[in-house]
């Protein structure tokens, strides 16, 4: 069992510069604790980001640690040029030292790819024909590829990064028809929302790995074993009922982030996640309540669900940096080890 940190900084109301200069002390207890991966998101033209251009906060974040790893979850291919993304992730396995995890997806946001002027009705194909441009980018020192969006003629490789062959991948599991795509590519996975629906994502994700496992580009992979992730809001405080009087209303808060954009244009996001802090907590998605309720859950949820990388989304809504830390450290000190011996 390995545990990381999923975090999306939305906004609160608070400058921009403590939020991040908060985070990394944050990001930096974590990797004291032993967390093994720090993971942020992309999102555009909504508060429920903060690092709509996740390469520049991680470059931030690689000079202020030293073991963790460092990602993003994910990057929005369609909203790039491949190319220049490419050279961006070598730069930043650099200055790493090593430590970058590269998740990759197409979004499923039109409203945000709409601010943006990209066609989301084109989104998947864009994905796909990115994600070729850059691993054949990531393992070559001359790029040729002609694609259904992406076009290059013998363009030098000159930036390479310095995992070899290539950075881990990462991909957002989100339906049973969409294991092909990461077991093929031989990349780790992650997922969300009741702990019944992660189960059976998680059981795909596996069988889908044995079935892909004679696929040219797996081979070429450097994850040769997958981590199987589940991402879960958490907060700890001395007992559940303190923990909950602080963690309702940031639930909501953060919520309300989470759909402005879909709000504001007569939608609704289409996830696993409920709005309702109550219903949240019955599926499993949010995890509250003193160190040995939390524990329990966890344990159960590890049974059940059989996951070997538990990301904590340990920062939301209005919790505010000093909660955050009190609970990233009774998570450290009291869960994280019973968790460990369970295996």
């Amino acid at each position: 069992m390995k545990f990381g940190i999923f975090d999306y900084i939305d906004w609160r109301d608070e400058p921009l510069a403590k939020i991040f200069d908060d985070r990394m002390v944050l990001l930096r207890a974590a990797e004291s604790f032993g967390f093994y991966g720090y993971h942020v998101t992309e999102h555009h033209a909504t508060p429920l980001s903060s690092t709509p251009s996740p390469t520049v906060f991680l470059a931030a974040a690689a000079r202020e640690t030293r073991r963790i790893r460092l990602g993003a979850l994910l990057f929005l291919l369609p909203l790039y040029n491949p190319l220049r993304l490419l050279e961006e992730l070598c730069i930043l396995d650099h200055l790493s030292n090593g430590r970058l995890d590269i998740g990759v997806g197409r979004g499923i946001s039109p409203h945000e790819f709409n601010a943006l002027g990209v066609d989301y009705d084109k989104s998947d194909s864009m994905y796909e024909d990115a994600l070729a441009v850059l691993v054949m980018g990531l393992s070559n020192d001359v790029l040729d590829h002609q694609g259904p969006h992406y076009s290059y003629k013998n363009v030098p490789v000159v930036w390479r990064p310095l995992q070899k062959p290539y950075p881990p991948l990462w991909y957002g599991l989100r339906s049973a028809e969409g294991h092909v795509r990461p077991a093929s590519y031989g990349m780790n996975g992650v997922t969300l929302g009741p702990t019944e629906r992660v189960a059976s994502l998680l059981v795909g994700f596996r069988e889908a790995w044995k079935l892909h496992a004679a696929d040219p580009l797996r081979a070429a992979s450097p994850v040769k074993s997958p981590m199987e992730g589940v991402v879960r809001a958490m907060f700890i405080a001395p007992t559940d009922a303190g923990a909950e009087k602080i963690a309702r209303p940031a639930y909501k808060q953060w919520f309300e982030s989470l759909a402005a954009l879909w709000v504001r244009r007569g939608d609704f996001p289409p996830i696993s996640l409920s709005a309702d802090y109550d219903a949240a907590r019955n599926s499993g998605s949010l995890v509250v309540g003193s160190p040995d309720t939390v524990k329990r859950e966890f344990l159960v949820q590890a049974r059940v669900a059989g996951f070997n990388y538990l990301v904590l989304q340990l920062a939301f809504g209005s919790l505010g940096h000093a909660n955050e830390m009190c609970s990233l450290e009774l998570f450290a000190r009291e869960v994280k080890p019973a968790l460990e011996a369970a295996g």
